[in-house]
């Protein structure tokens, strides 16, 4: 059995704006998080291939970091990887220079995955689908690394598991093979996860959850993963229509209107217990 080794990305990040909390005056509500959990005895998780990855992580104490979100739902559901916001104290979603604080998690047991419950509604939310895309096929990773906006074009490769550090439990990703980035670059890619990949009809096909540098391959949830938290979480409503991509050109314009209507966004967490000020963290990749 092939098992290739994943890094964490602990990149550092390079000055991230702090960003003040919204509700600076008044402490925001303690944050709620629930958990989704499909695994038992009568209801395995399906294998989905032979090949295994290991995504390590330091043992470090929690800090202060970013990642990515979008919408889902125009009333407020979001996107994003679990390990993004576990062991948060408060997360908090960008909206105009301001971090405005989440309510509520449903955090995946079964991947790398969390629905974000927010006030801060979208205009726009993107199309989900559950349906893997044929290997081979082009897809499109959309998020912040660095902090910086970035375009990841990739190929994907097929169905793998997946083991975080030490534990037993696996969860089913696919795994892509990095291609080209829009702008040019071959720095980390820390802080595009929780940012989404689209398949080449359009649909979001999963969520970024790990990468590594050196090997030039990506990690994100398994579609129909993706889409049980999704259905479990009742939060999700709209039905957005999905468009085949052209190509790179045309996922480039697309991502960067979706980053000009606050459809994708960076999304921060903090683990001070002190109201106040978000500190600038490092990106989770």
């Amino acid at each position: 059995m092939n098992r290739p080794r994943l890094g964490c990305l602990p990149g550092l990040l390079g000055i991230i704006l702090a960003l003040l909390w919204i509700s600076e005056v008044t402490r925001p509500p303690p944050l709620q998080v629930e958990t989704f959990n499909p695994r038992s005895p009568r209801r395995p998780m399906p294998q989905w291939s032979d090949e295994s990855f290991v995504i390590e992580e330091r043992n470090e104490p929690p800090s202060d970091s970013m990642g990515t979100t979008f919408a889902v739902d125009r009333g407020g559901a979001w996107l994003t990887a679990q390990h993004v916001t576990h062991g948060c104290t408060r997360v908090g979603i960008e909206s105009g220079g301001f971090a405005r604080p989440v309510s509520r998690l449903i955090e995946s047991r079964e991947a790398d995955a969390a629905v974000v419950r927010s006030r801060l509604a979208s205009d726009h939310a993107l199309p989900l689908s559950d349906r893997m895309p044929p290997a081979g096929s082009v897809g499109y990773h959309m998020g912040f690394p660095a902090g910086e906006p970035t375009l990841v074009i990739s190929e994907l490769i097929g169905a793998a598991r997946a083991r975080r550090g030490t534990g037993e439990e696996t969860q089913p990703v696919l795994a892509w093979a990095e291609h080209s980035r829009i702008p040019m670059g071959d720095g980390t890619l820390s802080g595009i996860s929780g940012g989404p990949v689209f398949a080449e009809d359009g649909h979001v096909v999963g969520v970024n959850s790990a990468a590594t540098d050196r090997r030039g391959r990506i990690l994100t949830t398994a579609p129909d993963a993706m889409m049980r938290l999704v259905t479990a979480s009742h939060a999700v409503a709209d039905q957005p229509v999905a468009y085949p991509f052209l190509d790179a050109a045309d996922a480039q314009a697309r991502f960067e209107s979706w980053l000009a209507q606050g459809v994708i966004r960076r999304i921060f967490c903090d683990v001070d217990k002190t109201p106040g000020v978000l500190t600038q963290g490092r990106p989770k990749g």
